[in-house]
């Protein structure tokens, strides 16, 4: 393929499109989550992540999935874990049978933060889906979108 072969342009313009959507999406929860609960879209993410977690077979998270979960890097990742575990809403303890090993754990403080700001991200997620089907560039992709179903765990 070269750059000019159509099918690259067309790839590349349904990048553009897919990036578009995406971060409009994310702009709107940002503002949403952020004006009524103080929360950024990563770190809502973390919550819930983190609360999706149990004490069966490959329950807890190691942090590379957290980081993989959540769309960052591990370093950027630990940062965030320690600023949400400053405001009490995480908390760290060591693993029972690897001490080298560290849990994080959501406390309630955050569970309840997450419970409150659900419908906000919802809500938002669904007014800016809302608003991108009426681009009849984005119409496709906001479809596709509303067809998905959560992946299984592996």
């Amino acid at each position: 393929m070269t750059a000019t072969d159509p099918a690259l342009t067309a790839l590349a313009q349904g990048w553009c499109a897919l990036s578009l959507l995406h971060g409009r999406i994310e702009a709107r929860i940002e503002r949403a989550l952020q004006a009524r609960h103080d929360l950024s879209v990563r770190e809502y993410s973390l919550l819930d992540v983190l609360s999706r977690q149990h004490d069966g077979e490959g329950g807890h998270l190691q942090m590379k999935q957290v980081a993989d979960a959540v769309v960052l890097s591990q370093s950027a990742t630990t940062r965030l874990v320690t600023r949400l575990e400053d405001r009490g809403l995480l908390e760290r303890y060591l693993c029972p049978t690897d001490r080298r090993g560290i849990y994080t754990n959501v406390t309630e403080a955050g569970l309840h933060l997450l419970d409150e700001a659900r419908p906000t991200n919802d809500a938002a997620l669904r007014e800016a889906l809302d608003e991108a089907a009426k681009n009849p560039e984005l119409a496709p992709l906001v479809r596709a979108v509303e067809t998905l179903k959560a992946p299984t765990p592996a």
